[in-house]
């Protein structure tokens, strides 16, 4: 083997923008300086997930779209938006990207974090399921609770490019049979769909709601 198939290459997702977004708790409790983000790369979810794939992927997307429609001039905040959710909690594709739109936001359901000293900063009850209409693609509305203004951000997961021939070989991997080769090309097909996902804006349709 020569060239790029004989490197097992490093995975990256540096290149994709991070999210950043103020949390009032954690600047109040001195986790960070006042008006100070936390930042969120695509790495980040990938730990969170567990893995990474074009849902992983597309979550960090439809987050980083709809609050960079709702924030043009500020940082997003933790407790400020409420997000509601096309499917089901427990459908394949809307449970993970709704636990990364969690995970990132802190929108949450009844079960979520109540707030500080009577309800500062509390995320519970921001999050709903099949509360708004589905429309070419997992669907999503996020909402800033303080001023109302809220975007429909659509993922169309049928666009998405297949996977190339590489990906045949996810059996091998998985029983541990997969030569060097057989991983390497797995790699370089699965993540550079990934990466299509990461980069290409056509993939999501943002829009104001009302």
């Amino acid at each position: 083997m020569t060239g790029e198939d004989s490197t097992i290459r490093e995975v990256s997702y540096n290149e994709a923008e991070p999210v950043r977004i103020r949390d009032p708790v954690a600047e109040a409790l001195a986790v960070l300086e006042p008006g100070e983000p936390f930042v969120f790369t695509y790495d980040d979810v990938v730990k969170q997930a567990g893995h990474s794939c074009p849902t992983a992927a597309g979550s960090f997307r439809v987050v980083q779209k709809g609050l960079g429609e709702l924030y043009t001039d500020e940082h997003p905040v933790r407790g400020g938006i409420a997000v509601r959710v096309a499917g089901e909690k427990d459908d394949a594709a809307y449970g993970v990207i709704s636990r990364i739109i969690s995970y990132i936001t802190g929108a949450a359901e009844e079960d979520g974090f109540g707030g500080l000293a009577g309800g500062y900063g509390a995320r519970k009850n921001l999050i709903s399921f099949n509360a708004v209409d589905e429309g070419d693609g997992p669907t999503f509305v996020f909402e800033r609770t303080d001023t109302g203004d809220a975007v429909k951000v659509v993922y169309h997961v049928s666009e998405v490019p297949d996977a190339g021939s590489g990906t045949e070989n996810l059996g091998n991997l998985i029983d541990g049979t997969a030569t060097d080769e057989e991983r390497e090309r797995f790699r370089r097909d699965w993540h550079d769909r990934v990466r299509t996902v990461l980069s290409d804006d056509s993939l999501f349709s943002v829009r104001p709601t009302g």
